[in-house]
């Protein structure tokens, strides 16, 4: 396969620099090819976006939501083929893949259901035969930029709301995740999306992605990816005065206390710090576990990350697959080889089997390191868990809240009082009981505290907020 953008409703091929896609089950194993889009392409997609907006704009919600139900039912009939291209990819495992898919197939259904949901209010006026409103209308062209970790999920919870609320649509992919974006576009023109209405531009982001931000004239960005990126987004967003919203670090805190069941908490700590080789920026961290429970937890720990398999994507039965790049990995294993040299390893996956040309790396949980370590503190984004000890409650929240992200916590107990305590006391986003980290409903907001998120939310009806500006409106019946 072979990347290509769609712009205007056309495809077309840069013509300039490429890569060769290899699979991070086994780089021996082409997946397709990228083509690099430059500047021009950039400008071009805007030019077919704000064409398209004043007819998409004009359209009834209803309308709009016609559109999003078939890009569903297109998406609906090739989970398979898409999960499959993904999981090739970037290396998620195939059944994680498969549910990522529906879960985009659910969203689109879900935004399109808010084509026909009352979308302002009456507003009383202190003056006579006056009727006042305020009413959502839609921000002009979006510019969207998606990580690689979910390719299918992410684009569609920015997408499917943005085209509901009338904006048209500019889409930057990260570039290790091409291919399966362009098969998504694929998909979507055969559900017949108008011209222009969304556009896909393949790219590095240091090219395409600072022209999209710097020299187009784009109403809103959303962008999904690393803390530093993300502040230069807000910079450049703020300096034009229009809106942006960027989700971008975590370093998740699971608390597991005394009283937790841990039969039933182990599985869940492991999920959440495990699945998609840790690369969620949900992701379980950080476990921290009351002293009262700490041995019987560590040694059910050990032996359930001793029994994961870590296989090639595409194997049905692996619990995860390799990181998504070379690059990635090489930066997963600085911090693993630092948690060798200054921490003591607790629980270990055993190696990938011999013969496996991937980047594969294998899950590993540590103690003995400080609150303030670089382990503790950094976001890692691969299968790597720090593991730390508290005396009672008030210290694990403390150790909870010690860090410069504040996106997803949990803490696992029978006692509802400190369940309710740890709701107020945590400061992250989104805060979950007897819950991973990892996995917030696409009905539910999505977004975090300090560096993890800016401030507004993803997914939910709260997505509706951001793709969207209010206008206050009022008739005088008679003069």
């Amino acid at each position: 396969m072979e990347s290509k953008n769609w712009i205007g409703g056309e495809w077309i091929t840069p013509t300039g620099n490429e890569a060769v896609v290899t699979s991070p089950s086994n780089v021996e194993e082409q997946v397709g090819v990228i083509h690099y889009s430059d500047a021009s392409h950039v400008r071009a997609a805007e030019e077919a976006a704000r064409h398209a907006f004043s007819s998409w704009s004009r359209l009834t919600g209803a309308a709009r939501a016609d559109y999003l139900s078939k890009m569903a039912a297109v998406l609906e009939r090739n989970v398979d083929e898409l999960a499959t291209l993904a999981s090739r990819e970037m290396g998620k495992p195939i059944s994680e893949m498969r549910g990522e898919v529906v879960r985009g197939i659910n969203l689109l259904r879900y935004y399109a259901g808010e084509g026909v949901r009352a979308n302002g209010s009456i507003i009383p006026s202190t003056d006579t035969n006056v009727l006042q409103y305020a009413k959502r209308v839609p921000l002009g062209v979006v510019g969207i930029i998606t990580p690689w970790n979910f390719p299918v999920a992410i684009p569609i919870w920015k997408i499917a709301p943005a085209l509901i609320c009338g904006n048209t649509v500019i889409w930057k992919p990260a570039d290790i995740a091409s291919l399966t974006a362009v098969r998504m576009a694929e998909l979507f023109a055969e559900a017949q999306l108008p011209a222009g209405v969304l556009n896909l531009v393949i790219g590095k982001g240091r090219v395409i992605g600072n022209t999209l931000l710097n020299e187009t004239a784009l109403d809103a960005v959303s962008f999904t990816g690393s803390t530093s990126t993300g502040q230069e987004v807000a910079v450049s967003c703020a300096r034009r005065n229009i809106k942006y919203q960027t989700e971008m670090g975590g370093k998740n805190a699971a608390i597991v206390l005394a009283d937790a069941d841990l039969d039933k908490t182990v599985p869940m700590i492991v999920s959440g710090a495990f699945r998609s080789a840790g690369q969620k920026c949900t992701a379980t961290s950080r476990i921290i576990v009351e002293r009262g429970a700490f041995e019987p937890f560590v040694e059910k720990l050990a032996a359930a990350v001793a029994a994961l398999k870590i296989a090639p994507a595409l194997d049905p039965a692996a619990y995860l697959g390799p990181v998504a790049s070379r690059d990635q990995f090489a930066k997963v294993n600085e911090y693993v080889e630092l948690a060798r040299k200054e921490a003591e390893i607790v629980a270990e996956t055993a190696p990938v089997a011999s013969g496996e040309n991937g980047y594969f790396i294998s899950p590993l949980i540590v103690q003995g390191v400080g609150a303030s370590h670089t382990l503790v503190q950094e976001e890692i984004f691969g299968p790597v868990a720090t593991l730390l000890q508290a005396s009672d409650f008030d210290e694990a929240i403390a150790l909870c809240n010690q860090t410069v992200f504040g996106l997803s916590a949990s803490v696992f107990t029978n006692d509802l009082s400190k369940a309710h305590r740890f709701l107020e006391e945590a400061h992250a986003g989104m805060v979950r009981v007897n819950q991973e980290t990892a996995g917030v409903e696409y009905q539910a907001p999505f977004g975090g505290m300090r560096l993890s998120s800016s401030h507004t939310r993803e997914q939910g009806q709260t997505a509706l907020d951001f793709y969207s500006q209010i206008k206050t409106c009022a008739i005088k019946h008679t003069l």
